[in-house]
């Protein structure tokens, strides 16, 4: 599709003060530049994606490090390419060696229910994973703004690239409080999942209420609004990190982040997309995960079309799983 037709399926409507149908097509235009190389190096090596399925709430410290060198040992590693605020320049960086293995490992911890319980977690998986290898947490909406600001600053020392929702994901006010606050610390702010349209998106990055931009691809509730805020995005110099936790985000959000190296954003600094396994077999087309890495999808559509013996089975009220629930709650 050609960057004018691209563009008929965007919605410029309340956001042309901060992106014209003019700039997304500038934007486009240049994307088309090493498009062809980009296409190449999906193909051959995938999109960088990070698990987040090591280190919940409520899992034991057995657990923790059990999950953790699972993971390690089965790749799920990526470069860690300038996790310093100071160093969100939007360049091509390469993320595999010459052989096409990952180079550094990421991982996300799950944080808010506890500080000391955190700061114990914390600096368990940083002794397991070691210094060099690049941390996130997420704290899923846990805190009011002043709260936030005190807890990661406690949370610190254990130089977590982001923090993930730290507060509510309406108050766009607070979250760029909250990424003031942290800049100093190194500390980026990452929201987005539960953002519904392209002008709260719009306000956040306005308001620089944001270091990561987090779509999720059914929340936002289509791919021409998913566009809208890639572009945004891409005029910001604000890095894409989707939100894929299973259940069929995954190989929904794999088309538009694909879609944002190769025709938007061109870069994969501090770039990466999330990935859980989980439910994946439900899916007539399931997502490919290669060498921790999303590999670009080859068959027809948006990936989503459920096997039917799945949906028979979990059609309510008819279905086994729910005659079976049904039948022990009746019990």
């Amino acid at each position: 599709m050609d960057p004018r037709t691209l563009l008929s399926c965007i919605d410029f409507r309340y956001i042309t003060d901060v992106l014209t149908e003019e700039e997304a097509y500038e934007i486009l235009q240049k994307g088309q530049v090493g498009k062809k190389e980009r296409e190449g190096q999906m193909l051959m090596h995938g999109y960088p994606a990070y698990t987040t399925s090591c280190a919940w709430l409520g899992y034991s410290d057995d657990t923790l490090k059990q999950l953790c060198t699972e993971a390690l040992k089965a790749g799920w590693t990526r470069p860690a390419v300038g996790s310093s605020l100071l160093s969100l320049s939007c360049v091509n960086m390469d993320p595999w060696t010459s052989e096409g293995l990952p180079l550094d490992k990421w991982f996300k911890v799950k944080v808010g229910a506890d500080l000391q319980d955190d700061v114990r977690r914390c600096r368990l998986i940083r002794n397991m994973i070691g210094p060099e290898k690049t941390l996130m947490m997420d704290a899923n909406q846990r805190w009011d703004v002043p709260e936030a600001v005190k807890w990661m600053s406690q949370l610190a020392e254990f130089k977590p690239l982001w923090i993930e929702e730290p507060t509510s994901p309406d108050d766009i006010l607070g979250h760029a409080a909250i990424s003031k606050a942290l800049a100093p610390l190194g500390i980026g702010v990452a929201t987005g999942e539960q953002c519904h349209n392209r002008v709260i998106f719009k306000q956040l990055l306005q308001a620089k209420a944001l270091q990561f931009l987090q779509i999720d691809s059914c929340r936002l509730g289509s791919v021409n609004e998913n566009l809208s805020v890639l572009l945004m995005a891409k005029k910001f110099e604000i890095p894409v990190c989707p939100h894929a936790g299973g259940v069929g985000l995954c190989e929904l959000v794999q088309h538009l982040i694909i879609f944002d190296f190769i025709s938007v954003s061109a870069s994969l600094q501090n770039r990466m997309c999330e990935y859980v396994d989980h439910l994946h077999e439900h899916f007539r087309y399931p997502v490919i995960i290669k060498k921790a890495s999303y590999m670009p999808p080859k068959d027809a559509g948006y990936s989503t079309e459920m096997k039917e013996e799945s949906v028979k089975k979990h059609q309510y009220p008819d279905g086994e799983v729910w005659k079976k629930l049904l039948a022990a709650q009746e019990n």
